[in-house]
């Protein structure tokens, strides 16, 4: 199937199959393209944290305004992004950078001054925004991939961020959780969207050319 063709075919899940699981190498598959995203600077300002234990999910759930989508998918992913930049971030990014192309180090020093420059002139908040705006690159890539693996997927941000930021100790990582994605394979009778027709804008509407 094209990738129009397999985006045609995926919809948000509205209720899964809890004894259906999403195999490893999947799993793999779904995370690597989220890896595998742009990033502003290619700097992958966030994690993505993988939840398939059963108890973490059920504490999770607090909050979720989905909560039954949440605790019978086979994965969810938690995608979090830096709290905030700083000079010994990026400088750990551009020597990973620096060191995998074998150059020396500090390669490319004139242009992370300059993005150190833009950053620590602008507050932690200002910072989040930007690093939050990144995952949602990386949460299309793995929807994407989903859909072309035939795994079902709901994209969320009906969560409390509180809650799962404390469940799984983000802010001790200096990272705040954005969205989640949920992966798993439908339940046939309970997702009542699975029948119904897909809704979008209509192109002649979606597009403005200028």
């Amino acid at each position: 199937m094209s990738l129009i063709e397999d985006l045609n075919w995926r919809h948000a899940v509205k209720a899964y199959d809890p004894t259906k699981k999403v195999s490893e190498e999947d799993l793999n598959t779904i995370l690597e393209a989220a890896r595998l995203a742009p990033t502003s600077s290619g700097l992958q300002p966030f994690k993505v944290i993988v939840v398939e234990n059963q108890e973490l999910k059920e504490k999770m759930v607090q909050g979720a305004l989905n909560p039954e989508v949440m605790r019978d998918s086979s994965h969810v992913l938690v995608f979090a992004a830096w709290d905030s930049y700083s000079n010994e971030k990026i400088d750990k990014v551009y020597d990973h950078h620096t060191d995998v192309r074998e150059l020396p180090r500090g390669r490319f020093g004139s242009y992370t001054d300059k993005i150190k420059e833009m950053y620590n002139a602008q507050t932690a908040e200002e910072h989040f925004a930007h690093t939050a705006r990144q995952t949602y690159i990386a949460l299309g890539f793995a929807l994407a991939q989903a859909a072309e693996l035939k795994i079902d997927s709901t994209p969320a941000e009906g969560f409390s961020t509180a809650v799962v930021d404390e469940i799984l100790g983000l802010n001790e990582l200096g990272l705040k959780s954005v969205s989640l994605l949920y992966l798993g394979y439908r339940d046939e009778e309970k997702d009542w969207l699975s029948t119904m027709k897909k809704v979008r804008v209509p192109m002649e509407e979606f597009i403005i050319k200028k």
